[in-house]
């Protein structure tokens, strides 16, 4: 795994000079000698790039760009726009859009419901050869019949499903977690319920057909008992956190839009529990939900903010300085967690795609330096350590410091 001129790191295997063609090797050789650490590509399976549709927030230029100096070279695109991908023609617009301005891979899903408004379902087969899968991440199916109907089709065409699990009934107008904070200062709270029920039913739905099935963004404990119960049973469940939910609880809250996300960050317990869910394997992978949105749209603290934090530029330095460089994790693990597992799930592959980490260099995070539109983190100020040197992406630099 070590070369003693320069550290290579990976899961499951060593990158070694001969795992990469003649011109990625001609852009690592100035790296030779030194201390920085080479990775393969990190793959994050939730983003938004809000295109089409939704331009001003984020565009599939700005937000590669943004992944690529996060060190990413493969993500999944969420299926919230304008026109949904819920069909092939509307699938055709955004993959064109990909095609244009990606710098880095992006691989689409497709909406599980027509315009994901959980009435009828939209034509999975049509779309089925040219998504990662299928999501209606924003909102949760709330038919069971819906999700049942959506699972046997995917189990069909070999797809997964991936499920934001909101109860609506349960929200109630809430918009950060029912506990301490909400109690506090008077806001309206959104209880664990309402994302551990669904997915109760929605792993008692992937019992009945079989389906791969992968859970967003969990972040109750009761979510992590559920999906590790379901994985002692066999089934074919993955699930990811982001970030924020790992190292961040209700709090940390401000009264800022910046600390405003879907699902909300959750008490200190829910946190620990997200923890140990990760250290025991329970968690598979992590993911930013990068959702980024205009400045006014998160200006208006925690009640009238949209929801929704950018991810993407932080997840790794977060990462590495509160769980690697603590003891937490290995090395290894945090790559699998951010680049293997991922990738190994949703079938991605890896190609000629890596990025090179300077670990040592101590940062404090800047949001107006970010490349991304969005500049809402709740990170902003935060002292980590390790930044991004180069990312190259099917042999070509794409982010050079």
């Amino acid at each position: 795994m070590m070369n003693t001129k320069m550290r290579l790191k990976s899961v499951g295997c060593s990158i070694h000079p001969s795992s990469f063609s003649n011109s990625a090797m001609e852009l690592l050789f100035p790296f030779f000698n030194s201390s920085y650490v080479v990775f393969p590509g990190f793959c994050d399976v939730h983003v938004h790039l809000r295109e089409p549709g939704f331009s001003y927030k984020e565009t599939i230029k700005t937000g590669t760009a943004a992944c690529a100096r996060g060190g990413y070279t493969s993500v999944c695109a969420m299926a919230n726009l304008k026109p949904v991908p819920d069909n092939l023609e509307n699938l055709k617009v955004q993959k064109q859009l990909i095609e244009d301005t990606a710098s880095i891979h992006v691989y689409p899903y497709g909406a599980i419901t027509v315009g994901e408004q959980g009435e009828v379902l939209a034509d999975l087969q049509e779309m089925a050869p040219c998504v990662a899968g299928f999501s209606d991440d924003g909102r949760g199916v709330q038919s069971r019949e819906m999700m049942k109907q959506a699972m046997e089709t995917a189990k069909s065409l070999g797809k997964v499903i991936v499920a934001h699990c909101e109860v609506n009934d349960l929200l109630k107008g809430g918009y950060i977690h029912d506990g301490a904070y909400c109690a506090a200062h008077g806001h309206k709270g959104i209880c664990s319920a309402s994302e551990y029920e669904q997915i109760a039913r929605d792993l008692e739905l992937v019992a009945e057909t079989g389906c791969a099935y992968h859970v967003c963004h969990i972040s109750t404990k009761e979510s992590v008992d559920l999906i590790r119960k379901a994985k002692k049973q066999g089934l074919d469940v993955t699930c990811e956190t982001a970030p924020h939910y790992l190292v961040m609880d209700d709090s940390f809250l401000q009264e800022d839009g910046r600390f405003k996300m879907n699902p909300p960050l959750r008490s200190p317990e829910d946190r620990m529990a997200l923890v140990e869910g990760l250290l025991d394997g329970t968690i598979d992978m992590i993911a930013t939900d990068h959702a980024p949105h205009s400045r006014e749209e998160k200006s208006k603290g925690l009640a009238g903010s949209a929801f929704g934090v950018v991810g993407i530029e932080t997840a790794f330095p977060v990462m590495y300085t509160h769980f690697v460089k603590t003891g937490k994790l290995t090395l290894e693990r945090l790559i699998g967690l951010i680049s293997e597992n991922p990738r190994k799930r949703f079938g991605l592959p890896l190609g000629d795609d890596f990025t090179v980490w300077d670990l040592d260099e101590e940062f404090t995070v800047d949001p107006e330096q970010f490349l991304s539109m969005g500049r809402a983190t709740p990170f902003a100020g935060w002292k980590l350590n390790g930044t991004c040197v180069l990312t190259v992406c099917q042999g070509k630099v794409v982010y050079s410091r």
